[in-house]
This record gives C-alpha cells, structure tokens and sequence, in this order.
C-alpha cells in the first residue's frame, strides 16, 4: 500500500511512525512532514490545505490511501477533494468537520444524538455572555467556536478573565463546569460504524500541577489503570455511535478518527468535546502501544469496510510522552534556537523522539520551528517505567529557555505503585 500522510506535527510523525512498521505498507509519504518524518519517508513540500496541491501530487505518488493529521486540513476541505478525484482519504470530509470547526454545531449533534454533555448556550453578543455568565456561575468555561489550535478554551474563576476572552471572540459557547477527571478516547469511523482505539490522559495546562493557560497538550500516557474496564464499552454507545448515527442520518457521513474528550463527572460520563481528528499528543502514545498495522484499519474506515466486531491487539506495557515546548509557549515561542542532545536521548532504553516543532538549521544543525518542539516518548512494563525512560530522555536535550512539565503521569504511576 502507498500512503500519504498530510501535516508537519507531533501527530504525524506519530502516524509515519507507526504506518513504517506496517509490513503492508511499501511507499510512505509525508506533506510537508519534519525532519523526523524524512528519516522513514519521502517528504514532500506544500501546503497541505491547499486541495489542488494536495490532489495533485496524490495523483503523482499514486498513493492508495491519504492520511489527513491536522484540522485545519479537513475544514478546508481536502478531503472533499481527494474523494472527488476517487482517492481513498482517512478524514472527514468539511462539512463532518464541523464537529469540532464549530463547538455550537458539535452540541447541536450531541442534543440531536442523546449525548451526555454540559449545559451550554451560544453567544454572540455582549449581553449574551453576560446572561450566560451569570447563568453558570463560577469556574467559567468559554469556547472559541472556532478553531484555536487547543488553545480557544478559557476555564477560570475570574469573571473579568472569561468576559474579555468571550469578547476577543466573534461566536462563543459558554457551558456548565464538569467536575472529574479527563479522558480522551479515539473511535476510528467508517461512516457507520466505529472501533474504539485505546483511551488516554492528556495534560492540557502549560505547568506542573496544573497550572498556568491553556496549550495543544504537554504530555499524555496510556494505559490509564484507574478507569472503569466497560468504560470503553460505555462510551461507544452512548456517545460515538449515537454521535455517527447522527452524522449519517443528515447525510453527512462521518470518516475518519472522531476524537471524545470526557470528563468522568459525579453524575456520569459527559462528553467536553468533539475534535475530528486524532488528539495531539495522545496520539503519540496510543500507537505505540498499537500492535493491529495501521495502514489497512484506516483503509477500511476510508472506503468503508471497517468491521464494527473488531478490536485491535495492544502491546502490553506504558507509553508516556512528554512535550519539550519553545520559551515563551504558548504566547509568544521563541523560534530558531537550536536543539541538540537528541542522539543522546534516542540511546535512553525505551525512549524514541518525535520531532514537533522542528527544521534544519543549516550546517547540520537543527533548530525550533513551533510552540511545541519535541515529543520525547518513554515505554515500559508499567508507567512508573515508562516515565522514567521519557524524563531520562528529556534530560539529554538541550533547547535554550525551553520547558515542559515534570508531572506527566505522575499521578497515575504512584497511585498505582500505592495499590
């Protein structure tokens, strides 16, 4: 199989990585991919929500599947593109992608659908948000409607904080505060149906302990040992089916992965968010511990024979990722510093990088390109393990003013050790 994978991230380097130790697949391709991707496939250099582009080299590469990473990808509507030229393609299409394009649009489905979710109301004015405000009390949550890149929510107790978020932007969705703890959980669609992949933490806060603004994700880890086993099961039909049910009933079928963020509230499971594509950087540990190949699962949710019986085979073992993030991230990242130490994290046992933020440098050096730069990677028998390899890992690079939280897992791990 030839495959193409769109975008430059963290994410994808994942899913090269992942699709390279596929024994089917025998030409691999990434647009415009990272210096990480180019060591284990041919990249390719465009923009990658440029349809025409995109089509194009497709074509050229006569490639038997596309492999759609970010969002912004899908909503401007490449996938459409691909389809229409009959190129299989692993994403939804523009119009499915509004699930997560719009917050207000992913809450008309979940209502539609029967969907656990928090109380929310769409705000456009002024006046709106402050009725919302004062609906919900304190702590605030306030969507972007759009996309932001991870970064549209605002979650605080300060009132003047989530007014002056509202108003920096043009549509918000103001709802309930969910108590509990966080789970992301990817189902891979065909249109009908949906196979769970396996579920993750995310840490979504720029600093240890939670605390500081929101980013895109600074680390995340699989297996979690403290949810519920029928969790999983739970979560599919009350939310993923019934939200892809939805999707098919309007004729827009939904292909590609549907990611449910989740909150385990006291009063049951509610969905926080939709997103349509796979989570950034939870996806760096959920295919590693991915022992299915990947290509041919993708290509059946792309031209629609996904087998709703079946559940991919896991590696036993932990993956924990920790993000190594530019000085000044998420604000303001200070770009084209260089990072060296990486040969020496890559001879951790058990730790592997996934280049994020990168590109050459020239006279060989390699320098930071983005907010987020690096996903160094740690495995193991348990998450006590695995945490140890990805932190040793990140002790061996050097990134002038960089940062990333001490905490990934940490939790997790001693709770488990405690038991």
């Amino acid at each position: 199989m030839r495959v193409l994978v769109l975008g430059s991230g963290g994410r994808e380097h994942a899913l090269v990585r992942a699709l390279h130790r596929d024994p089917t697949v025998t030409a691999l391709h990434c647009a415009p991919g990272n210096p990480g991707t180019a060591e284990i496939a041919d990249n390719h250099q465009l923009d990658p929500c440029d349809p025409t582009a995109v089509t194009e080299l497709a074509e050229r590469l006569r490639v038997d599947l596309v492999v759609i990473g970010p969002e912004a990808v899908l909503v401007a509507g490449v996938g459409d593109a691909l389809r229409t030229r009959g190129i299989p393609c692993f994403g939804p299409d523009r119009a499915a992608a509004r699930i997560e394009a719009s917050k207000a649009f992913a809450k008309e489905i979940m209502a539609a659908a029967g969907v656990p979710t928090a109380d929310a109301r769409v705000c456009e004015t002024t006046a709106q948000v402050e009725e919302a405000l004062d609906a919900f009390g304190p702590p605030y949550v306030v969507k972007d409607d759009g996309l932001a890149a991870g970064k549209g929510v605002v979650v605080t107790e300060d009132r003047d904080a989530a007014s002056r978020h509202a108003a920096a932007c043009e549509r918000v969705v103001i709802e309930e505060f969910l108590d509990g703890p966080e789970v992301s959980l990817f189902a891979l669609c065909d249109g009908q149906h949906a196979v769970p992949l396996l579920p993750a933490q995310d840490f979504k806060r720029a600093y240890d302990g939670d605390d500081g603004p929101n980013t895109g994700g600074m680390g995340a880890y699989t297996p979690l040992p403290w949810i519920s086993p029928e969790l999983v099961d739970e979560v599919m039909s009350t939310v993923v089916q019934p939200a892809v049910d939805e999707m098919r009933r309007r004729e827009i079928p939904y292909v590609g992965t549907l990611y449910a963020g989740l909150a385990l509230t006291s009063k049951g499971v509610r969905v926080v968010e939709f997103n349509a594509r796979f989570g950034d950087p939870e996806t760096q540990v959920v295919l590693d511990r991915l022992a299915t190949p990947l290509a041919k699962l993708l290509q059946a949710c792309a031209i629609g024979g996904l087998d709703p019986e079946f559940r991919p085979e896991w590696h036993p073992g932990s993956a924990v990722t920790v993000v190594v993030a530019a000085e000044g991230y998420p604000s303001a990242p200070v770009k084209g510093d260089e990072i060296t130490g990486l040969d020496e994290a890559a001879e951790v046992e058990g730790a592997y990088i996934l280049h994020a933020g990168t590109k050459p440098g020239g006279e060989g050096r390699l320098v930071a390109s983005g907010g987020r730069v690096l996903n160094v990677v740690g495995t193991g028998p348990d998450l006590a393990a695995a945490r140890a390899a990805a932190y040793e890992a990140v002790s061996k690079i050097s990134l002038r003013g960089s940062h990333h939280r001490s905490d990934i897992a940490e939790k997790a791990a001693r709770n488990v050790v405690a038991g």
